[in-house]
């Protein structure tokens, strides 16, 4: 305790220090003192002529001060040139705190364009780090696929010219953006980008520096190290270029991982047989939140039933094709089930319980699954709908 009130001491010590030797000080003591003078000087001046009492000359400065003019008609030379030091005084004044204000605010709007602020009053926001050409295109389809999201719950998270960036930010689609310039990799940015209270996060591969693919996914790998530490509950899901980095994004607990590449090769082996393979994949995809397929709720009633009790309630148009296993924040309900094993050594149902979570993954899709495969809990619907034909 005393440490702290020494360690306290010592600072205020120092800011005293620091405040004698700025020139504002003086100027803030020696403010005051012309002005009670110059009050003095008028009244005495005007004394028996324009004013009667003290007060007088008080109102007579409070006047010409903030106002910037004469209450009182000023008749004798002194009273004039004191006045004339009064109103001029408080034109400078409060110009000079007039445009300290506006450069304040004219600070804090470039700081935010350039994504140098840090990011007050949100949560359950989204993160979108990276950026490559046609970032536009990502960050609309990122809209269209989320009807939950506004532009305001977005915060851009990457090193990218500011020129590009503020391109994007003057889109009148995208208004309301939040931005953060910096390394997305490193936790004080991170922090910035208010990581702490943010939902989800994507990580696309960045291309805003000049990198191979290997330095590419080495830092996607390290962004989820980072996000997960500072923010167990964050749902993740990153782009990496080689598979062979996939294994360490899981052991990093991260929710999704898109194989570009992997996807990209699919797509042209598919598209070479000739049997439109490409077209029902980009149907499925889609380019909203209700069209191709579509990830919905299991509503609770149905938690512990089967699979074809839930199919024959269905009547929302879509067609049922599977589950999807082990959703929401999966990786943190597994290491809960580790602390309950470990509380618990000699209880073997916990013990089995917990080699099955092991071998269980995240979000693992289970498609058209026996009838009589129960539902369990975080299990979410997996759906195919059309667009309406426009007529």
């Amino acid at each position: 305790m005393k440490k702290k009130n020494l360690k306290k001491l010592k600072q205020y010590s120092r800011r005293i220090v620091l405040a004698l030797k700025s020139p504002l000080t003086y100027c803030y003591i020696l403010l005051p003192v012309i002005f009670i003078i110059l009050i003095k000087a008028t009244y005495k001046a005007e004394k028996g002529i324009s004013m009667s009492n003290i007060d007088d000359g008080i109102w007579h400065f409070i006047v010409a001060f903030v106002a910037g003019y004469f209450d009182f008609t000023i008749t004798t030379r002194l009273g004039r040139i004191y006045s004339l030091i009064m109103l001029l005084s408080g034109i400078l004044l409060f110009s000079t705190i007039t445009a300290k204000i506006a450069s304040i605010f004219v600070d804090l709007k470039m700081k935010k364009d350039k994504g140098l602020k840090k990011l007050v009053n949100i949560n359950k926001h989204f993160l979108l780090c990276g950026w490559r050409n046609g970032f536009d295109d990502i960050l609309e389809c990122v809209l269209n696929s989320n009807s939950d999201l506004t532009p305001e719950q977005i915060v851009l998270v990457n090193e990218a010219p500011p020129e590009q960036v503020a391109q994007i930010l003057s889109q009148n689609r995208f208004k309301g953006l939040n931005y953060i310039s910096g390394d997305f990799s490193d936790e004080e940015t991170l922090l910035r980008a208010k990581i702490k209270t943010a939902e989800r996060a994507l990580i696309i591969a960045d291309q805003s520096k000049q990198q191979s693919q290997l330095e590419m996914d080495s830092r996607t790998v390290l962004t989820v190290l980072t996000m997960k530490n500072l923010n167990p509950e964050l749902y993740t899901a990153a782009e990496l270029f080689d598979s062979k980095f996939e294994n360490h994004l899981h052991l990093a607990h991260c929710d999704e991982v898109i194989l570009t590449n992997d996807y990209e090769n699919s797509l042209l082996a598919t598209a070479s047989s000739g049997m439109g393979y490409s077209n029902v994949i980009r149907e499925l995809i889609g380019d909203d939140a209700v069209s191709g397929i579509l990830i919905e709720n299991i509503p609770e009633n149905f938690i512990g039933k089967t699979y074809k009790e839930f199919a024959d309630s269905l009547k929302n148009g879509a067609v049922l094709i599977g589950l999807l296993l082990n959703t929401g924040n999966f990786y943190q309900r597994r290491r809960d089930a580790v602390r309950e094993a470990q509380k618990n050594p000699d209880v073997s149902k916990i013990v089995d319980n917990l080699r099955k979570v092991k071998t269980l993954k995240s979000n693992k899709p289970y498609l058209t699954p026996p009838a009589d495969f129960v539902i369990q809990a975080n299990t979410k619907a997996i759906f195919v709908k059309g667009k309406p034909e426009k007529i």
